[in-house]
């Protein structure tokens, strides 16, 4: 059945494949971000602009949602240990739209939390969603994280909420040009720069975003089944950071060199998620492999890279970084 679905953080990676997703579907799709939308201009049409630090008038949108998949967030771990005050930004943002769904009516919520929010995993640990403690947080942003999903439970509680929490983790693919570790490594490979990785050791579980994607749709299309759980949408296998850059270097031909050094203060090392709770609720099936994964993103890449306009905006963002 068509629902009228807010989506909150559109002009994103995983936001722009999600709304194009979802209107295949015949979904009504209210898209609503801070940024305009490099990726799809329909999408752009439809945008809602609107900073979510501010709450939502009651009369925002022309049709009242049915569903709101909260997907907006600073995502950047150590960007929020440099600046914690972007950790109570996503509290906010949070909170804001949890008062739009209270005082509107809208039970329907998916929240888009991270693989963070266990902390460090142990050698071949395959983490189930009930492994969080408190205690574990790393960063500013895994305590925003954590603390929204506290606050989304309390929704639920007090004011009959009924939400799914979706833990992602090291989502890639098209429609990412940012200073995210994958297109980072494509950019500085294509440059023949060298390339280091913070963590010899570094882990983690990497999700295609067609995976990611398919793990969102089954929510929205089992809403009952799903309600008042939270699912692991990742691939379920940790692949070593410093073996990804190298896949990049060969698949590029480049001659780049990989080195390491020591994780960065409030990153964790190791994460491989128990997705079987989201196998047996939702019969999500993740299909694409990392080597094969990268091949289909490397190849976007490429393409999205004759558009000046992209390659100036990852320039731009890696220079103000300091890194080119």
């Amino acid at each position: 059945m068509s629902k009228t679905i807010l989506v909150t953080g559109s002009s994103g990676t995983v936001g722009t494949a999600l709304v194009q997703e979802l209107i295949k579907q015949k979904h009504n799709v209210i898209p609503l971000d801070i940024k305009h939308s490099y990726w799809d201009k329909k999408i752009e049409r439809k945008t809602i602009f609107h900073d979510l630090r501010k709450p939502i008038n009651k009369k925002s949108f022309k049709n009242k949602p049915d569903m709101i998949i909260h997907l907006a967030a600073n995502a950047r771990v150590h960007d929020l240990v440099i600046r914690p005050q972007l950790a109570h930004d996503n509290y906010l943002m949070t909170f804001n739209l949890l008062e739009y769904a209270r005082n509107n009516n809208i039970t329907d919520f998916i929240f888009s939390s991270s693989r963070e929010v266990y902390g460090e995993s142990k050698t071949g640990e395959r983490r189930k969603e009930s492994s969080t403690h408190v205690t574990k947080i790393k960063s500013p942003y895994t305590a925003s994280k954590f603390g929204a999903e506290a606050l989304i439970h309390s929704y639920q509680e007090c004011y009959g909420i009924n939400p799914v929490i979706v833990r992602l983790s090291n989502v890639y693919g098209r429609y990412d040009v940012s200073e995210r570790v994958i297109p980072l490594f494509i950019y500085y490979a294509l440059r023949n720069r060298d390339i280091n990785v913070f963590g010899k050791e570094k882990k983690l579980d990497f999700t295609y975003i067609d995976d990611c994607i398919d793990g969102f749709i089954k929510i929205v299309n089992q809403y009952n089944k799903a309600s008042g759980h939270t699912f692991n949408i990742s691939l379920g296998r940790g692949e070593r950071l410093i073996d990804l850059a190298q896949m990049i270097v060969s698949s590029l031909n480049s001659k780049s060199k990989v080195s390491s050094t020591s994780k960065r203060i409030g990153e964790i090392s190791s994460y491989t998620g128990d997705i079987s709770l989201a196998r047996r609720i939702l019969g999500y099936k993740p299909k694409v492999l990392l080597k094969d994964g990268l091949i289909a993103n490397i190849e976007w890449y490429l393409n999205a890279m004759k558009e000046r306009r992209v390659y100036e905006s990852q320039r731009r963002n890696l220079k103000k970084r300091g890194w080119v």
